[in-house]
């Protein structure tokens, strides 16, 4: 019998990190700080909304493919309101099985196969999935730390006549890096000089402390060049529901839709009238999840500073990356597997994030939407690492 079974574009991939180390979390009993999932629900009158869909009969179906009228026109009330982007709910916005599906849809349908992708380094993981499944080629600009501030020279030299388009991330997971005004603006004047798309993935987009989030579809020139992502899993703490959407000029979001509706086609039918509502709650709401999630930040990031790992304090997304290399010789993938059973807490390696494995070796990420109380707790459990090492 022929094997392998898995396409070697799919073959190095292997199984996604967090499924390892959520299932690890689960058999030690450990406080699981490596997956980026909050261990509250959102807002009551969201989950009352998605609750009242369901007895109402509403969205138990299959929904419209591009997604509800009254979720795509809260979509783009939203990126009016926040950014002043004015947006057609019928032809510019396309509601996906969160942000996920959403890059898959785009990479397939913009991709020819050899196509270049340049994205900064690291990456979530999916990216290097989605790409190989559109027969792209990633090439990596690497962010370094401790501030993790893109090189725009080595931006500009990672384009070639095979680059197809940008895959941005920001705010940026894992680092937390915000791009600022010039950095984007040096970016979108690159895009516009060599003609290339760009996707931008922005589920991080309220999840800042400090420098303010600049969609790049609000920079001159680039609302026609420019697919930009997001969803409600992050801002309103239910990742479970997986209803993300794509933002982009017609031609754009017709290109995404073609290959999105031969993925899932629908999903998430009364999830995508509770998000609605989600999109429509008040500033107050907002500046709330930005201020705790700050506290939250600064009690881990001093928890793990006074552990002794190095900190590189984020300035959005709720992960914070550490360099171990203070505390031990381990690699980082090899000191996430031991660290539940020393210290029953759970993180995740940057290396999984990163072609170069040297660079990333020491880097290691732990997640901060948690309840304060469970921070603690993993705080005074790390705080004897260094006599266990």
């Amino acid at each position: 019998m022929r094997t392998p079974y898995v396409n070697s574009r799919l073959a190095p991939m292997g199984t996604t990190i967090f499924a390892e180390m959520s299932a690890l979390a689960a058999a030690t009993g450990s406080i699981n700080l490596g997956q980026g999932f909050p261990d509250t629900d959102g807002p009551e009158e969201v989950k009352r909304a998605a609750a009242e869909a369901v007895l109402s009969g509403r969205g138990n179906q299959y929904p419209p493919g591009p997604g509800i009228p009254e979720l795509r026109t809260a979509v783009a009330d939203h990126q009016k309101r926040f950014y002043g982007l004015d947006l057609d709910p019928d032809s510019e916005v396309l509601v996906t099985a969160g942000a996920t599906e959403a890059i898959a849809a785009a990479m397939l349908a913009l991709l020819e196969p050899g196509d270049e992708v340049v994205a900064f380094e690291p990456y979530y993981d999916s990216y290097a999935a989605c790409i190989a499944m559109a027969g792209g080629v990633r090439v990596p600009v690497q962010l370094r730390p401790p501030t993790f501030r893109p090189d725009l020279d080595a931006l500009r030299a990672a384009i070639t006549d095979r680059t197809r388009l940008l895959l941005l991330n920001t705010p940026h997971n894992p680092t937390g890096m915000v791009l600022t005004r010039d950095e984007s603006e040096a970016i979108a004047q690159l895009a516009i000089e060599r003609d290339l798309l760009v996707v931008t993935d922005e589920v991080y987009e309220h999840l800042t402390y400090g420098p303010e989030h600049i969609p790049l579809a609000t920079l001159p020139g680039m609302r026609e060049r420019t697919v930009t992502i997001s969803s409600a899993g992050k801002t309103f703490s239910f990742t479970g529901w997986k209803i993300g959407w794509v933002t982009a000029p017609p031609e754009l979001v017709s290109a995404v839709r073609s290959a999105k509706q031969f993925l899932t086609y629908v999903s998430g039918g009364p999830f995508q009238y509770a998000t609605a509502t989600a999109l429509a709650l008040p500033d107050e709401y907002y500046t709330t999840l930005r201020e705790d999630l700050r506290g939250k930040r600064d009690l881990l990031a001093d928890g793990l500073e006074a552990a002794g790992f190095e900190v590189f304090r984020p300035d959005g997304t709720y992960f914070i990356t550490t360099d171990i290399s203070s505390l031990s010789d381990e690699d980082g993938m090899a000191f996430c597997r031991a660290l539940p059973e020393r210290c029953g807490v759970v993180a995740v390696p940057n290396l999984v994030f990163y072609d170069d494995k040297v660079a990333s070796r020491s880097l290691v990420r732990f997640a901060f939407c948690k309840q304060s109380d469970k921070l603690r707790e993993a705080i005074d459990r790390l705080s004897g690492l260094r006599s266990l090492l």
